[in-house]
């Protein structure tokens, strides 16, 4: 009798253990969280309107080759070096363009140059429409690189970079594109001309069957932390379906056990070459309900989860984005 007695008592407090953090409280309203996810993908479905846009002009260029080419003011951009002989401040209308490896077929790279040049002023009409946009550009299979506005390019651009190695070219291939429309790059990336971590829209342009360019819309992930996860006292971040954190504020960064980094040193870390977004991982946290909590919310479908340990947040509620594989999530530190 008192065995079983003792096999009850073991059993209720293993069932309690697994069970407590939904017993903890009341659930939350997640109306705000998806309020929030729903303002930040309608700007982003603008983007995509402005892409396709912007593709169609580009495959009007190209559909009428012979007569651009015919109009074509050759003296707009001077080059050294494959590099456009423009720097910041010198001219606001015009890109940088880098002509990579320009000891290959040069004239048929600068004639296509030529053929390209009136993107520059719709390049510039989306970066000035929209205050979040970092940079508008254009990557061509003929290894050109067209960006507005212009950057010190020989200072962030070798000749020899290889364009069609990095997935803002790659991702709108007809292999990982194959309907050829928009696509949101989810895991953000090093941007090669030092605008630090980058969310990147994208979509190609193709010529007949060939692909011509990838045009792309870029973002900073400062951008995001500023614009949208900083407004109030809430403690927000995102993250891929992975578990990789893509932007947050500093508050909810430390109370997920990651190192206690103030939000403008978040910012400088993220823009470091050196650093790996896989380091800031909700599987790599040090606090074991984090790392819990993550399974919960990502892999088992859970949209909330209760803290237990006094050292840790007391809730986290989450809401799925529909355009990115993204997550947002919303760590608080007591009890509403």
């Amino acid at each position: 009798m008192v065995l079983r007695i003792l096999v009850f008592f073991l059993f209720s407090i293993i069932l309690f253990a697994c069970n407590r953090s939904n017993e903890k409280g009341e659930l939350a309203d997640i109306s705000k969280l998806e309020t929030l996810v729903h303002e930040m993908e309608e700007e982003l479905f603008l983007l995509e309107k402005e892409i396709i846009s912007l593709k169609d002009f580009h495959e009007f260029l190209l559909s009428n080759r012979e007569t651009i080419l015919n109009q074509a003011d050759r003296n707009k951009y001077t080059f050294k070096n494959g590099f456009s002989g423009n720097r910041p401040g010198s001219d606001s209308t015009l890109s940088s363009i880098a002509i990579l490896r320009p000891q290959e077929n040069y004239d048929e790279k600068l004639s296509d140059v030529f053929l390209t040049n009136s993107l520059d002023s719709a390049f510039s009409g989306i970066y000035y429409k929209y205050n979040f946009v970092a940079q508008v550009y254009s990557n061509s299979s003929n290894e050109i690189s067209r960006v507005f506005p212009a950057y010190d390019i020989e200072e962030f651009l070798s000749k020899d970079i290889d364009l069609k190695s990095f997935n803002f070219f790659y991702q709108g291939n007809a292999e990982n594109n194959p309907s050829r429309g928009p696509v949101w790059i989810p895991d953000v990336y090093v941007d090669p001309v030092g605008r630090g971590w980058i969310l990147s829209l994208i979509q190609p342009v193709y010529d007949g069957d060939s692909l011509f360019s990838v045009l792309g819309i870029d973002i900073t992930v400062d951008e995001i932390i500023s614009r949208y996860l900083e407004r109030g006292n809430e403690n927000y971040l995102i993250v891929t379906k992975n578990g990789d954190i893509v932007a947050g504020n500093s508050e909810s960064i430390e109370l997920l056990s990651f190192p206690p980094l103030r939000n403008h040193v978040y910012r400088e870390t993220i823009q470091e070459d050196n650093f790996r977004i896989s380091d800031f991982n909700l599987f790599n946290s040090k606090n074991e309900e984090v790392r819990e909590m993550a399974e919960k919310l990502l892999f088992e479908g859970q949209n909330h989860y209760f803290f237990n340990e006094d050292f840790s947040p007391y809730s986290a509620y989450k809401v799925s984005f529909d355009l990115l594989d993204w997550i947002l999530i919303e760590i608080n530190p007591t009890p509403p």
